[in-house]
């Protein structure tokens, strides 16, 4: 066994959460080891944010151009994927290949080292034939992964994950979806608005069921629009695959299509990290943390692995904790009240903070203002494509919002209004006396607020 190496930091897992912590540290002069096993940059830029919402905005580009009629004129629209995957493979992922994710990090003065990295004692990690003993300590950042059911019949079949989803260089003639959460639903809009045959499976009552009830009717609304089949309250008990895919659902019903796609959650990778050789709980859903993201002695944990939110925005927040805390810096720590989070639909759904039954659950003493984005000045103008709400929840004895929906055109850019109120507690009466610019969408938030008084 070669002699450990003695550095300042070892970063286990470069996702987005890790590659900001591991590459701040080493710009800030401290010797650092970033160990990746897959890609660096993790989950978002080959497989998750970037990629997907290439393939969202290229099948809203075919939705609007479907509106022209009675709108605009007369419009003849072919769909075509290549474009779409040339663009996701040769530009978003360099055809998924790190190396410039890579050089960015040992171009800031890390040293970079692939494979699986293994706690062995507080401080010390194993990498392959190395090991490292770091003074300051180790951050954790190994991200989730695609959480498989236990279905009769579905291991051993070649049933897609986002992963290969996104990857896919031809569509296929049909989709089964299983799992109607925001990644489900997102790939199931944007493959039927490219002639795919999608039928979505979501076990809940209604779709994108940690948001609003609301959110799940304008998304199955939007899926339905679009050529979707969406079975609620139903689970799928068994799957067979013979160049097909059979899935038998627990009323009995039979699917058949081409392709199946498992999109039921993600969860963090823990058991084979050596957790326990720090003290921490290898069993455990997801590595507990403080206000400074510190999981024990010289120990930090940020990102997917923390269990407050699968998001990007997340993980970089997080991590900015975490590298003021290891460099001594001090300044906010963190707070999860504002958390947002948007759903790539058409419309788009934005949400931050608690929902109403979250709000009323906390015994909260809630008012709630509400406003159908059709009925609008800005919805009226827009025409087809306007469905949506906005939706506002507030902590009537504080007097202010503890939460909001923007579902609409431009939704996930209407909550960061709303997420700035939440977050500073900005109260409802200066929000009331706010001059909102006329005939926007987000006006409607002016609206939403009244009922709030």
């Amino acid at each position: 066994m070669v002699e450990a190496r003695q550095v300042d930091v070892v970063v286990v897992g470069l996702g987005v959460g890790g590659e900001e912590v591991a590459g701040r540290l080493a710009a800030a002069g401290l010797k650092v080891i970033g160990a990746e096993n897959r890609l660096v940059g993790g989950e978002c830029p080959y497989w998750g944010c970037i990629p997907t919402k290439i393939m969202v905005r290229a099948g809203n580009a075919l939705a609007e151009a479907r509106r022209i009629p009675g709108l605009a004129g007369k419009s003849t629209v072919e769909a075509d994927w290549t474009p779409v995957a040339r663009k996701i493979r040769d530009q978003a992922t360099d055809n998924w290949n790190d190396k410039v994710a890579v050089d960015r990090f040992t171009g800031k003065g890390g040293t970079f080292v692939r494979g699986t990295a293994t706690i062995t004692g507080p401080g010390r990690v194993r990498v392959g034939d190395e090991e490292f003993v770091a003074s300051r300590g180790v951050v954790v950042a190994t991200g989730t992964t695609a959480v498989i059911p236990k279905i009769e019949g579905l291991s051993g079949t070649p049933y897609w994950t986002n992963r290969e989803a996104v990857e896919a260089a031809t569509l296929p003639e049909s989709m089964l979806v299983l799992g109607g959460g925001a990644i489900g639903c997102e790939l199931a809009q944007a493959y039927a608005r490219f002639g795919v045959q999608v039928t979505v499976i979501e076990g809940s009552p209604r779709l994108l069921a940690m948001e609003e009830p609301e959110s799940g009717e304008v998304a199955q609304a939007a899926l339905t629009a679009d050529g979707v089949r969406v079975l609620t309250g139903v689970h799928a008990q068994k799957v067979a695959h013979d160049g097909a895919f059979q899935v038998t659902l627990d009323d009995g019903t039979v699917l058949t299509g081409e392709k199946l796609l498992v999109a039921t959650g993600r969860a963090a990778r823990l058991g084979q990290l050596g957790l326990e050789n720090a003290g921490l709980d290898p069993s455990a859903r997801f590595i507990t943390t403080d206000e400074w993201m510190r999981a024990g002695d010289k120990i930090w944990a940020v990102g997917d692995v923390t269990g407050h939110g699968a998001f990007t925005h997340m993980a970089m927040y997080e991590a900015d904790i975490a590298v003021r805390d290891i460099l001594g810096q001090g300044g906010p720590v963190a707070d999860y009240r504002a958390l947002p989070r948007v759903t790539f639909l058409d419309p788009e759904i934005g949400a931050v903070g608690m929902t109403e039954k979250q709000a009323r659950d906390a015994g909260l003493n809630v008012r709630v203002g509400y406003v159908p984005l059709n009925q609008t000045s800005r919805g009226f103008i827009h025409g087809p494509g306007n469905e949506g709400f906005l939706k506002l929840v507030a902590d009537h004895d504080r007097g202010v919002l503890v939460g909001g929906t923007t579902a609409g055109q431009s939704g996930g850019e209407m909550i960061g209004a709303v997420a700035v109120a939440v977050h500073a507690e900005v109260p409802v009466s200066t929000l009331l006396s706010q001059i909102w610019a006329y005939p926007t969408f987000h006006r409607g938030l002016g609206e939403a607020l009244k009922p709030l008084a």
